[in-house]
């Protein structure tokens, strides 16, 4: 189990069961006994009042008005929300986006420097406009929620990626290229990319896009996306946060 979902599994396990002990703690979540002490240590760091009751039967109880004070949110978690506001507000249906802008700056500010310089590089890749009415949409489908992790170390880290792709006449095919730019046309989602194999860019549908993954040592670098006029990059919608 991954740390972040062991840290919820272990307040939700507090949350339930009112007291409890580290043994039991370590069972349920399938850890040792030191790495749960360590979790209960983060936890606390996070802003968790977390009570230790070391007499004969004690054990550990959190506080029920105890809430995290520090932000969790990954890249690509703070990056989902970013993109589904500028999405909606593309579309013209985002009717309190003040209140969606202010609510993502605090969680932007409570993002260490690190990520925040993450967020701005992959938000460099981002651009929207909008879909052509005679598109269409009969065929669209969910997408792979695998996709923006991927994408996350693909853009940062100017890797490669490799995915199954279907095409608008449903033939399937391995594809393997340099991922240079996303583009949202409400609601449709595109990995634009430069394919080696045809020397050229392409826009791949990403809710046509599966089992996506990087390519181990295999880097590039970035091009100029020759975007239509009317195409403008998401850091232009979103300059209040920078």
């Amino acid at each position: 189990m991954k740390v972040r979902h062991r840290h919820d599994a272990i307040v939700r396990s507090l949350r339930r069961n009112g007291m409890t002990t580290i043994d039991d703690l370590a069972d349920e979540v399938g850890a040792s006994r030191r790495t749960v002490l360590r979790d209960i240590s983060a936890l606390r760091d996070e802003g968790f009042v977390i009570h230790s009751d070391v007499g004969r039967g004690g054990g550990l109880q959190l506080d029920p008005q105890s809430m995290q004070t520090t932000a969790r949110l990954s890249v690509p978690e703070v990056f989902a929300l970013l993109i589904s506001v500028a999405a909606m507000r593309a579309a013209g249906n985002l009717p309190f986006s003040d209140l969606a802008d202010a609510g993502l700056a605090k969680i932007e500010k409570g993002l260490p420097s690190d990520k925040v310089k993450d967020l701005r590089a992959f938000l460099d890749c981002l651009h929207i406009g909008q879909l052509s009415p005679l598109q269409d949409l009969s065929d669209m489908g969910p997408m792979d929620p695998a996709l923006l992790p991927v994408f996350e170390t693909a853009f940062l880290q100017r890797t490669c990626v490799r995915f199954d792709y279907r095409d608008a006449k449903g033939r399937r095919s391995k594809r393997e290229v340099e991922p240079q730019a996303m583009l949202i046309l409400p609601p449709l989602w595109y990995l634009v990319a430069w394919d080696p194999t045809r020397d050229d860019f392409r826009h791949f549908r990403m809710d046509r896009i599966s089992r996506p993954e990087t390519i181990e040592g295999q880097t590039f670098r970035r091009r100029h996306v020759p975007f239509e006029d009317d195409v403008c990059p998401y850091r232009e919608l979103s300059r209040k946060h920078h």
